[in-house]
């Protein structure tokens, strides 16, 4: 069977199952702290849908697979709803992907999105909230990749692809597998339908590529995201809003949001909509509340000139919107009229990290996923009149049996005056007075940036690392979010300039603070923190000891044809065309300083990686190769992208990682270590099977 429904829960069975998870994690390291072992079992809140009463808080939870023992691939995703006395229940479990979790317009039920049992493709399922076994209201005969209910729950648009056409399968099956690139694509289409039904719906009309839907609340009116393209780039760079009418037909009116599309969200009365939207084209990340009129397609930014990023929002009544600003390395709860007057903080700076939310039909009660140092993500409610958000549920209850070292916000200055915020892990048994090794850890995007909550995943270090005695410190370099859009701009047009010289910036103030070993630093990142990480490991190869670089960028002259968001890069990175500008494109390029290279290099990469295509790893290997001047790496990972997503994958990434830094930064480094990973007691244990059998 595929997956399990069910409103009860065995307690003895559940307390069985986290008991031999906990054994087998914390036989890793009797002595305390997090392991690669630990990280492969967490789980986390993925989600959060606060029914229309404010009673019940549905919400997602990712489950890892484990390695050695299920079939291999990305986490399973379970629905769960947590009641009005704070138990948590389990609605939807086991092998199965539950997604698009909303609850039905009376409150009776909540709907998903998932493939069960004999289902060919993706539907849509509601399960009653008194329990019950849940009932497939909606299949297509292609997957249901995204839907929405009318006001009454009597219809259902949804965004389906078309299906492949039938000769295609027949040519396939002859040998006739050419591909165009980026011009072969299936159709992606909006239908209304009734729940249950068998019939039939006509596509809807439309200018371009749906990807998000919203029916008013009130009305016949559908908001939709629509690209012009199905391209990624052009789903990053072009998405606009459009108003339907799902009576009459055809488009309303459409806003001109400049740049990236956040979130859309409509007023209880229709009469408003709110969008997260980047401020223009040229901003690295949407992070600006905007409201706009439904009637005409106008906009009005309600917060200029925030510094900060606006990450969620939903309307507590109809003239108020309240909404999740990142400020910083934290996150606050504030609401505002939609004129952009009446501001309130709710939750302030330093009290918490959320990254989504749902309020009650009133207004009154809040869900959110809230992480924190000690814990990954959670359901935690606030409800009118409470002081700030009270947590409601405990998905690694192991983990208060795992020592954790301690994390602080790091502030600085950078060479030029700026100052720069960052996170700092300190060793897990630090004595005052010794100094340490180092891992840097750089996050991507750029136009991203790390909270104080939960570092720690299969690709970062975090408490993994600080076990083992190192500090890791995660900056927030020049181009990162949370800060407003002029610093987000800071690193446009300057490669690997005054971005990445904040990173060693960084790692100086921490030397001179007396905490690390100056020649015992380490470096590591993935996509663009994979580029810093590349950048360190030769045009600063004298300060880095070892480097881990992952799906990272190594030449800007390649990466500019063969990457699927060149739009993207131009608009919002480089702000210059290769095209003239041959010399900036090759000089801020690792690759050009590969002769400086002497810091040992282990690079992993997805083999189908289109965002970072593979060849910008394999090139700074064979250049690093060829040289012959220093150890080098290269490990590919089939059928991951960028970043990785399967279970093995994730598990041998964290291994080869930590082996790494280990051997160079703490061992006796010279030659790398041996190819084989020791996958410890869970290769162990399969190991054995396999010689019984």
């Amino acid at each position: 069977m595929i997956g399990s429904t069910r409103c009860c829960f065995n307690k003895s069975f559940g307390v069985m199952l986290l008991s031999a998870s906990f054994l087998l994690c914390a036989s890793a390291n009797a002595d305390g702290g997090l392991t690669p072992e630990h990280v492969a079992k967490i789980r986390g809140v993925g989600s959060v849908a606060m029914s229309p009463d404010g009673t019940h808080v549905a919400y997602t939870l990712s489950v890892p697979r484990t390695p050695f023992e299920d079939d291999n691939g990305g986490n399973w995703n379970e629905l769960h709803v947590v009641g009005p006395t704070g138990e948590s229940r389990p609605y939807v479990t086991g092998k199965v992907g539950v997604r698009g979790v909303t609850w039905t317009p009376d409150g009776k039920g909540i709907s998903f999105l998932a493939k069960r049992g004999d289902d060919e493709h993706t539907c849509l399922y509601v399960i009653p909230l008194d329990g019950g076994e849940a009932k497939n209201v909606l299949s297509h005969e292609t997957d249901v990749s995204s839907y929405t209910w009318s006001p009454d729950g009597k219809r259902v648009a949804f965004i389906a692809t078309d299906k492949k056409e039938k000769g295609k399968k027949k040519l396939a099956d002859k040998g006739f597998v050419q591909e165009v690139y980026e011009e072969e694509f299936r159709e992606r289409r909006v239908y209304i339908v009734t729940p249950g039904s068998d019939a039939d719906a006509e596509p809807m009309d439309l200018p371009g590529f749906p990807s998000e839907l919203h029916w008013a609340p009130v009305g016949t009116h559908l908001a939709m995201a629509i690209s012009p393209s199905p391209l990624i780039d052009d789903h990053y760079m072009a998405r606009k809003v459009h108003i339907y009418d799902a009576d009459n037909g055809g488009i309303v009116s459409s806003f001109q949001n400049p740049g990236k599309l956040g979130p859309i969200a409509w007023s209880p009365d229709a009469k408003y909509i709110a969008i997260i939207s980047a401020e223009d084209l040229n901003d690295p990340s949407q992070g600006r509340l905007m409201i706009g009129d439904p009637n005409d397609g106008s906009l009005k930014d309600i917060l200029p000139n925030y510094m900060g990023q606006v990450g969620g929002i939903a309307w507590q009544n109809n003239g108020t919107v309240a909404f999740l600003g990142d400020e910083g390395v934290w996150t606050t709860f504030q609401e505002i009229g939609r004129d952009g007057s009446a501001r309130k903080t709710l939750v302030p700076p330093e009290k918490m990290v959320a990254t989504r939310f749902s309020l009650s039909r009133d207004g009154g009660s809040a869900a959110m996923v809230v992480s924190s140092a000690s814990h990954p993500g959670e359901v935690f409610v606030m409800r009118h009149g409470d002081a700030g958000p009270q947590r409601m549920t405990d998905s690694n209850p192991w983990l208060k049996d795992v020592r954790l070292a301690k994390q602080e916000v790091i502030r600085y200055k950078a060479r030029d005056g700026v100052e720069i915020e960052g996170i700092l892990i300190r060793p897990l048994d630090e004595k005052p007075g010794q100094r340490y090794p180092l891992i840097l850890s750089v996050h991507g995007g750029p136009e991203s940036h790390y909270h104080n909550s939960w570092l720690t995943r299969y690709s970062g270090a975090g408490q993994m690392a600080a076990a083992r005695g190192y500090f890791v410190f995660s900056q927030n370099y020049r181009g990162s979010t949370g800060r407003g859009v002029k610093f987000s701009k800071m690193g446009q047009g300057d490669y690997a300039g005054a971005e990445f010289d904040d990173l060693v910036d960084g790692v100086d103030y921490l030397v001179e603070k007396g905490w690390v070993d100056t020649k015992k630093v380490g470096v590591t990142g993935g996509s663009y923190g994979g580029f810093a990480t590349a950048w360190c490991s030769t045009y600063y190869s004298d300060r880095f000891a070892a480097g881990v670089m992952f799906v990272g960028i190594s030449d800007h002259v390649s990466k500019a044809g063969t990457t699927d968001i060149p739009n993207e890069m131009f608009l919002v990175h480089a702000r210059k065309k290769l095209y003239g500008n041959w010399d900036f494109y090759r000089e801020r390029s690792p690759i050009y300083h590969a002769e400086k290279g002497k810091t040992p290099l282990l690079i992993m990469h997805g083999k189908d990686d289109t965002r970072v295509h593979p060849s910008q790893s394999m090139e700074l290997y064979r250049n690093l190769k060829n040289l012959g001047q220093v150890p080098v790496r290269l490990v590919w990972y089939p059928g991951e992208g960028h970043g990785n997503r399967k279970a093995a994958s994730k598990f041998d990434y964290s291994l080869r990682m930590l082996r790494w830094f280990d051997h160079y930064l703490k061992g006796d480094g010279g030659a790398p270590p041996p190819v084989e990973v020791d996958y410890g007691e869970l290769g162990a244990e399969k190991k054995d099977d396999e010689e019984k059998s």
